[in-house]
């Protein structure tokens, strides 16, 4: 193993938030950072190439390809669950959206216990990591940052067909889901640069691999944390066959997202003690919410096949811009290897909702297989609905041999299955509108003999999934459940820190890429200032989105 044993910092993950956490850390040449991935490098064309993306999630080398604890509420199913598992973590193998959900989700943070993290306290960060290329408003956006947002290079005309179909329906189009306004349709803005995926390893991290005092680390696993009197001393990494300790002078922060750090947590002896004890893991710190507060968004699919070769799809009418897919993107920067599949979308209020949106579409302009396959011949197009502030909480845990068991106990609350079927309703109303009559089609799932709420509740619990937006397990607050304070700082260890999306007490309203960047912003501040309650904002700061 080519690296020293012994820094400042050790950041376990190189995710969304650890590589804004190692980049900011590391700008203060006297301070030595190790950045750890358990995963390989990500110079791959699967992963720098947009359309990539659809092979990586049940990729044996790019994804851990966790499933789920039967879930008790979906028949009984195993839902397969994939984390990024490279350099970037799920930044390089997610859809690139750039949302940061509703202002006040933030809010709904701070009144919980959390001073700081309200929106008007976050949003600095958001811009701070923001270089916005379309020109969107410049008191909600950022120019500077090291990461590009940009439109769709070359969106399928049906995703423009599944926005006017959206208007008309009544759900107005909307271009910048992070402006005044969350609710709407419209294009999804994305984390690309010069037509290639920008993951937060290659906006953060890459670009600073010549600072001497910043060592990355791949294909290393943290198998444990040192703990000492409740003190975090350093990690237990094993590579190249090797196992090793690295010590941390300052701090130790977990940044292996919603499943990867509690896991460490508990495998540590940080947790539940009765289930630690149970697990065989020795004590070290009694602190019962570790792993609880698993939330994540349930997902719906409509899926209909179609005859049109303007949709994506394998068939001879789109022979030939198949076959030119490589030369148009090579040269222009266009074509089908664009697309990042979920190209347009948006957020909506069932009758169920109160003042904001209560579910999200993304919407495919190809089909969806209704086997579940990873590719289908012939054509079609797809909505998926997704509850976004789900009330059913699972949880994670170690079972009586150590393993992880990831259990998100889906519909436990039967206000979501209300939500969602709603949801999907109305999805299907933009589905029926006359914008899509030239390329209509047959609708495979869940079919037009799904018509009441008993028949849609008895699809959810054969086909409902996750959109793989995992958070809430090392949650933020100051009540006995929570596992770190405000400042991210692990409650009872010393010198111990989880910055990522499992510090989210509830879940926020959207895809969780910008959120958890963000979170590695302030994280960084906090680290750099000592203070969770954030600095007076100027005017432009305060202007409060959704």
């Amino acid at each position: 193993m080519n690296f020293d044993y012994d820094y400042d910092y050790v950041i376990v993950g190189a995710g969304s938030s650890g590589c804004v956490l190692a980049n900011r850390l590391s700008a203060d040449p006297a301070v030595s950072v190790c950045l750890i991935e358990a995963g390989s490098h990500d110079n791959n064309p699967r992963i720098q190439t947009p359309a990539g993306t659809i092979t990586l999630y049940k990729s044996k080398k790019y994804s851990w390809n966790f499933l789920s604890a039967p879930q008790k509420n979906l028949n009984g199913r195993t839902l397969h669950t994939p984390r990024g598992k490279a350099l970037g973590g799920s930044s390089s193998m997610n859809s690139m959206i750039y949302i940061r959900g509703h202002a006040s989700d933030y809010d709904r943070w701070a009144q919980a216990g959390c001073p700081g993290w309200d929106w008007n306290s976050v949003l600095p960060y958001f811009k701070k990591s923001e270089r916005n290329r379309i020109g969107q408003d410049p008191k909600l956006h950022g120019t500077e940052g090291e990461l590009y947002v940009d439109v769709a290079r070359d969106p399928n005309p049906v995703s423009h067909l599944f926005v006017k179909a959206a208007a008309c329906v009544g759900l107005k189009r909307n271009d910048d889901f992070n402006g005044e306004h969350l609710e709407g349709c419209g294009l999804y803005n994305l984390t690309q640069k010069n037509a290639k995926r920008l993951s937060s390893y290659r906006a953060f991290v890459a670009p600073v691999l010549n600072r001497p005092n910043l060592t990355v680390v791949t294909d290393c696993s943290v198998k444990s944390l040192i703990v000492e009197q409740c003190v975090t001393k350093g990690v237990i990494v094993h590579a190249e066959g090797l196992q090793r300790s690295l010590t941390a002078r300052r701090e130790v922060i977990l940044c292996a997202g919603s499943l990867g750090s509690p896991h460490l947590l508990l495998a540590s002896g940080i947790g539940p003690a009765s289930e630690l004890e149970k697990a065989g893991v020795t004590v070290q710190c009694d602190l019962p919410g570790v792993g609880k507060n698993l939330q994540d968004h349930l997902d719906g699919l409509i899926t209909v096949r179609s005859k049109s070769p303007l949709t994506l799809g394998f068939s001879p009418g789109s022979l030939s811009s198949i076959l030119m897919a490589p030369l148009r993107y090579l040269f222009d920067k266009k074509g089908w290897l664009t697309t990042n599949y979920v190209e347009a979308g948006g957020f909506a209020r069932t009758p169920l909702a109160s003042a904001v949106p209560d579910v999200q579409f993304h919407f495919v302009p190809g089909y969806r297989s209704h086997r579940g396959r990873l590719f289908e011949w012939g054509h079609g197009y797809a909505v998926h609905t997704c509850v976004l502030r789900p009330k059913s909480i699972g949880e994670v845990r170690l079972d009586h041999s150590g393993q992880l068991v990831i259990d998100f106990n889906f519909l436990s609350d039967p206000a979501d299955a209300k939500v969602l079927v709603e949801g999907l309703k109305l999805a299907r109303r933009v589905l029926a509108d006359p914008q899509f009559d030239a390329i209509r089609g047959v609708e495979m799932l869940p079919g037009k003999a799904v018509q009441t709420d008993e028949q849609w509740m008895t699809y959810l619990r054969e086909y409902a999934a996750t959109v793989f937006h995992p958070v809430g397990t090392c949650k933020m607050g100051v009540d006995p459940m929570s596992v770190v304070g405000p400042d991210l700082k692990v409650h009872g260890v010393q010198g111990l820190r989880v910055v990522d999306a499992s510090i989210m007490p509830t879940l926020i309203s959207g895809n969780t890429n910008a959120p958890c960047i963000m979170i590695g912003e302030k994280a960084a501040d906090l680290i750099l200032h000592g203070s969770a309650v954030e600095r007076p904002h100027s005017r432009t700061d305060t202007v409060a989105a959704g």
